[in-house]
Order: structure tokens, then sequence, then C-alpha cells
């Protein structure tokens, strides 16, 4: 069922909201879930974004902590065989 063009609306947006800006053919959510399977967004703690001054320098350490645990685990997977 369709909304009226304004009903739901409160009159602060409707006299805000310009004319071209046309939304009532929009589809809602259509790229939701492309966008949430194409994004991860990671929240540093404010200790841990003082040290990286970037993302690249964060993501570089990451990196290389996550190569040493893929090492450790190749390691004991060798030594439990």
């Amino acid at each position: 069922m369709k909304k009226g063009s304004s009903r739901g609306r409160s009159k602060a947006v409707r006299e805000k909201m310009r004319p071209e800006y046309d939304f009532s053919a929009g589809v809602r959510g259509k790229y939701a879930r492309r966008y949430a399977a194409a994004s991860n967004v990671v929240i540093l703690d404010p200790g841990v974004a003082e040290v990286s001054p970037n993302s690249r320098s964060a993501n570089d350490a990451l990196r290389a902590l996550a190569a040493i645990v893929r090492r450790r685990r190749t390691r004991r997977k060798t030594r439990a065989s």
C-alpha cells in the first residue's frame, strides 16, 4: 500500500525537501544486502587508534599478526601429527 505524498512527514521535512528530490518510486533497502556483504566496519579502541595513524598502518599490523597466527596454527598441526 502506498503512502500519501506528504501525510506521514512532518511539516518541517516537507518544507525542507526540494521538489526535484522525488523518492516516490524508490525501493527501500534495494542495495542493503549488497552493501552489507561488501563492507566490514571495525571500531578500534581509542588506545589502539592512537598507535595507528591511518587505516593502512592498522591493516599492515593486522596482516602481520594474522601471518603469525597462521604460522603458529600450522606448527601446532604438524607437531600433533
